[in-house]
């Protein structure tokens, strides 16, 4: 490693173990948990039927906040903890842990470059819905499959996205099953009565988001083979296409008890991760 690059890293470690970004991330970690909290109350709303048309993901979460009389406030605190999140991810992608570099300390780093992105757009979304704005992901998704579909090759990068989220859900199934999350928790400072409880609560909130995440994956490629962009709207169309049928009701019921109980695990998080 050149003098030039090692000083880079090293400023870059610093700026990572900075305590206002780790107290600003943990804040993160609490507003996650109530967006996911949110979120799975949407789901179970569509489960039964009720609230159909509202956004049923992340982006129907904080349009729910925004609509409370201090939501706005909250809204900006949580994009602030969320942009916190994304920046102190970023750093972990770009420099790793220390040791000796294998390939899981690479999966972490591109795991954490994935978490970067994801917690920065929701802090934009955050504050386009804070903006006014009927910010929706679904709506996003849709109108950029859209585009796509009607470009040269579009149909065969659209079916790829959607191999790739299909990739992303089993691998958040097997992340949670396999209890991969814990290298990142302080469970040695968890007193004895919660540690093996907020274990179960990630293993059963990776699982019920890795779940929904493949049923998305299959929609967008769906989406493709159809050339129908409706199907491409992520958690949003994965949970009301389930909606859609007699069994799907207790599908949705589990998955919304899944995102909860991860809601609670991010919130327990804010005291006992890693940072």
């Amino acid at each position: 490693m050149t003098s030039a690059a090692s000083n880079v890293k090293h400023t870059a470690s610093r700026a990572a173990d900075s305590k206002p970004l780790e107290l600003l991330a943990r804040g993160g970690f609490i507003g996650y948990g109530i967006i996911h909290l949110l979120f799975a109350w949407i789901a179970l709303q569509v489960a039964f039927g009720v609230g159909s048309g509202q956004a049923s993901d992340q982006s129907g979460a904080l349009q729910t906040i925004a609509r409370q009389s201090f939501g706005k406030t909250l809204l900006i605190v949580i994009a602030v903890g969320l942009a916190a999140m994304a920046i102190w991810q970023a750093f972990e992608a770009a420099i790793g842990e220390s040791g000796p570099r294998d390939r899981t300390a690479t999966a972490e780093r591109v795991l954490s470059g994935v978490r970067a992105v994801l917690y920065g757009y929701l802090a934009y979304m955050a504050v386009k819905i804070v903006q006014g704005s009927n910010a929706s992901m679904g709506d996003s998704y849709e109108n950029k499959t859209s585009g796509l579909l009607s470009s040269a090759g579009g149909r065969w990068l659209v079916g790829l996205i959607g191999l790739v989220v299909v990739g992303i859900g089993v691998g958040m199934v097997y992340y949670g099953w396999k209890r991969k999350f814990t290298r990142h928790l302080n469970t040695q400072q968890m007193p004895a009565g919660t540690r093996q409880p907020i274990i179960k609560l990630g293993v059963a909130g990776y699982i019920a988001k890795g779940v929904a995440y493949t049923i998305a994956g299959v929609l967008i490629v769906t989406a493709a083979v159809t050339f129908d962009p409706n199907k491409a709207r992520g958690l949003d169309a994965a949970l009301k296409t389930l909606a859609g049928y007699s069994w799907g009701v207790w599908v949705l019921g589990l998955i919304a008890a899944g995102i909860a109980a991860y809601g609670v695990y991010c919130i327990a998080q804010a005291r006992y991760r890693k940072i």
